[in-house]
């Protein structure tokens, strides 16, 4: 028997002999302390008491929560995506002003289909495939390619930016520096990347969906997720050695 089963055992053992008013050896009372001392327990109280689990419900059983008319299951849907479907368009979108329009436009979406939404795919893949249509669609409304996409802002660096100036206790100013340097030039790599490769890039380490999902929102072969990214990840990598061999030579 393992240290942990083996001191869960005597925690079992212990609330017995609790229950049953009988009074502890020495060894038992070692045993109680070893017993808390894993399990984090505090006071001379020894009746142990299990807290309630609480499961959160899932992206999907919210959704249907809501398609039958529950709003706080809307809410919370909110508060756990909007911030990662933002970060998906702003990356995506060529303007910046664009981003806030297609995020509403989502959400406005998915409230207008609720009443047909049935769980086929994952909630998330679901909203982030109904703001890339959205986006698709307002492309083609403005007469530009998403061959010829170019970011005429600049891109949203808002998350760049946080990162880069975040405090960091410990860091010297000219490291502070170098840091932020190094983010704002993976960030200008990241915007380099032809538009499916920055796409698959962005929604596997940003939005953290898995190969799966990102076929599912992108509408292409696993296979062809997986050639994007290491294709990505060569040009990223290309390019900030190209930039660190400039560094040194300067």
């Amino acid at each position: 028997m393992g240290v942990l089963p083996a001191v869960c055992e005597e925690v079992k053992q212990a609330r017995y002999r609790h229950q049953d008013g009988r009074r502890d050896s020495p060894g038992v009372i070692q045993g109680k302390r070893r017993a808390m001392e894993w399990l984090g327990i505090a006071g001379r109280d020894f009746s142990v008491k299990l807290a309630p689990m609480i499961i959160k419900p899932s992206d999907e059983a919210l959704m249907r929560g809501y398609r039958d008319g529950d709003l706080l299951a809307f809410k919370e849907l909110y508060q756990r995506h909007s911030a990662g479907l933002y970060r998906f368009i702003a990356w995506r979108s060529p303007r910046r002003e664009w981003v806030d329009e297609i995020v509403q436009d989502s959400w406005a979406s998915l409230h207008a289909a609720r009443a047909r939404y049935e769980p086929v795919a994952g909630f998330r893949t679901y909203l982030y495939q109904i703001a890339r249509n959205r986006l698709t669609d307002l492309l083609r409304q403005k007469q530009m390619s998403s061959t010829d996409e170019t970011n005429q802002d600049g891109g949203d660096t808002e998350p760049f930016d946080q990162a880069a100036d975040a405090p960091h206790d410990a860091m010297s100013p000219e490291a502070a520096l170098e840091r932020k340097q190094r983010i704002a030039q993976l960030h200008n790599a990241i915007r380099a990347l032809p538009n499916e490769q920055k796409e698959a890039l962005v929604l596997q380490q940003f939005n953290g969906l898995s190969l799966e999902e990102i076929a599912q929102v992108t509408n292409v072969p696993v296979e062809t997720v997986k050639s994007r990214l290491r294709y990505a990840m060569q040009k990223l990598r290309s390019q900030l050695q190209d930039h660190t061999a400039q560094g040194e030579l300067a």
